[in-house]
């Protein structure tokens, strides 16, 4: 009889840094592939594989006990999977560590097989036994996830906007930008992301691979980026709070934004100011906006920004609902008893989760009584107050069994600021 594991084997492990191992050699190939990026070169697994070591991912990957004459290297997984671990801000400065999805691919010749449940309820298990309140990652397709427990959780939007000579802000900034050479970032934006992330509910820690590739030392297929410009915005003393990174392309020039990370509004304004006084471009765009974009107030014709798209940005998995729900912060005192359903048994009960102004406690009772009943994903959906519970209970996601209970959790999910991150992974 067919099956997993009579067809494939499943290894975990740790890239091998700077001297490539075969192994780490054939994930990476194969999850280059997987995103339709080249073919990297040795000196560039060496960056990327030294990179993966740094921030302790661990690799996963499935692979064929046969293959076929010509197919691609035995040492080429047919599915790849990683994981590691960064802080998630999930209000009021609070940290939460969490544990980060990424590098998600089967090979389409492999798909319908298992492939990615088996390796996702691997990880999932081993990550609830490490001791992770949430996982959490970043979807390129919208319907894969929520199977598995995940919800969209933080939204960006896709934005245009016009830089010609119509482009005047209602306030000047204070402070002044100047150009800085882009690989400088490497130590620059860590320390500046690093003030935005203590301040920026929904925020998730950085990588060494955004780092590589926001100053160009890396591009998306592993070699260096030489048309990577970037900026830094000064305050009134003289120290960087914010900084751009971009490249000019087409015709007409049009700036487009790899990063843009500011340590308060008067420095992202700043940067705006910079961007709107490059030379020869008449438009910039920037994938990773907010929804409530500062910007658009800002303009005195807002009619200049424009919304292209917008993205869910995070999607996040509670995997222990009292650490999870204890460790953020609440809008109001309030008292309520929820039902979670998690097909994969991880958060599954009754708890009580009572808020006063000493805190919140969260108990199981799974004998008492349930004001609300709701999915594990919609519980990611609303854990940072990024998603709406009357919405949710709009279409059905969430059952309210006692009159008032979903607005009793929307008055206590609310989060003290628009939920926004800019760290993809």
């Amino acid at each position: 009889m067919t099956t997993i594991e009579n067809d494939y084997e499943f290894r975990r492990f740790a890239s091998s840094g700077a001297e490539v191992s075969p192994e780490t050699r054939g994930w990476l190939q194969a999850d280059a592939q997987g995103f339709h990026a080249k073919k990297f070169t040795e000196a560039s697994l060496a960056r990327v594989s030294e990179g993966l070591t740094t921030d302790r991912q661990t690799l996963a990957g499935a692979y064929a006990k046969s293959r076929q004459e010509a197919s691609l290297p035995a040492e080429y997984p047919v599915a790849t999977f990683a994981s590691f671990a960064k802080s998630l801000n999930v209000g009021g400065g609070r940290m939460l560590p969490a544990h980060l999805i990424s590098s998600v691919t089967v090979r389409p010749t492999h798909r319908r097989r298992g492939l990615l449940r088996r390796m996702m309820t691997d990880d999932l298990a081993i990550a609830a036994a490490d001791g992770f309140a949430v996982a959490a990652l970043t979807a390129s397709e919208a319907t894969i996830y929520r199977r598995f427990g995940f919800g969209p959780a933080a939204w960006t939007r896709s934005i245009e906007v016009t830089t010609d000579a119509r482009f005047r802000l209602l306030t000047v900034p204070h402070g002044s930008c100047d150009q800085i050479d882009a690989q400088q970032l490497t130590e620059i934006g860590p320390r500046v992301f690093g003030r935005f992330h203590a301040g920026q509910t929904g925020s998730v820690d950085r990588h060494v691979g955004i780092w590589h590739h926001v100053s160009g030392m890396v591009d998306s297929d592993g070699e260096e980026d030489r048309s990577v410009r970037a900026a830094a915005h000064y305050d009134e003393h003289g120290d960087i709070d914010g900084y751009v990174s971009y490249t000019v392309t087409g015709d007409p020039r049009t700036v487009k934004l790899l990063d843009l990370v500011a340590a308060d509004d008067n420095a992202a304004l700043g940067l705006w100011q910079y961007l709107a006084s490059i030379d020869l471009t008449e438009t910039v765009t920037w994938e990773q906006g907010r929804l409530d974009e500062p910007l658009a107030w800002g303009l005195e014709d807002p009619r200049l920004l424009r919304v292209k798209a917008v993205e869910d940005w995070l999607w996040l998995r509670v995997l222990d609902p009292v650490a999870a729900l204890e460790a953020r912060p609440y809008s109001s005192a309030g008292n309520l008893v929820l039902r979670i359903v998690d097909a994969l048994g991880h958060a599954s009960g009754v708890f009580r989760l009572s808020v006063t102004d000493a805190g919140a406690q969260v108990t199981r009772e799974d004998t008492a009584a349930p004001d609300l009943e709701l999915d594990v994903w919609v519980l990611g959906s609303l854990y940072l107050g990024g998603a709406d519970p009357l919405s949710l209970a709009a279409a059905g996601q969430l059952a309210e069994h006692s009159p008032g209970a979903v607005r009793t959790l929307r008055n206590l999910l609310a989060s003290d600021q628009p939920v926004y991150g800019i760290t993809p992974f």
